[in-house]
């Protein structure tokens, strides 16, 4: 009899081997998802649910934000994109 559950290890990969990890302060370094090392939520502006902030000159700074590299945020990064690409 087979397993035919979904493991979902498609939803996380950490690359501890990487010369700038982490690349934001982290409190458990195991959990810090690498799977969206550069966020495809960055051109969303304001809609992308994200803690960013803008510097004076204008350019969005997410330097503060773990959304992308949280494990369990997969699903919401998914469906982020999703909704980027519906047309009205």
């Amino acid at each position: 009899m087979s397993n035919n559950k979904p493991s979902h290890n498609y939803e996380f990969f950490s690359h501890t081997s990487c010369e700038f990890f982490p690349c934001h302060p982290i409190q458990n370094p195991e959990n810090f998802n690498c799977l969206f090392c550069y966020c495809p939520l960055y051109l969303m502006g304001e809609t992308c649910g994200g803690n960013f902030t803008y510097t004076p000159g204008g350019v969005k700074d997410c330097s503060a934000c773990l959304l992308p590299h949280r494990r369990e945020n997969y699903s919401y990064i998914v469906g982020k994109l999703m909704e980027g690409g519906e047309k009205p």
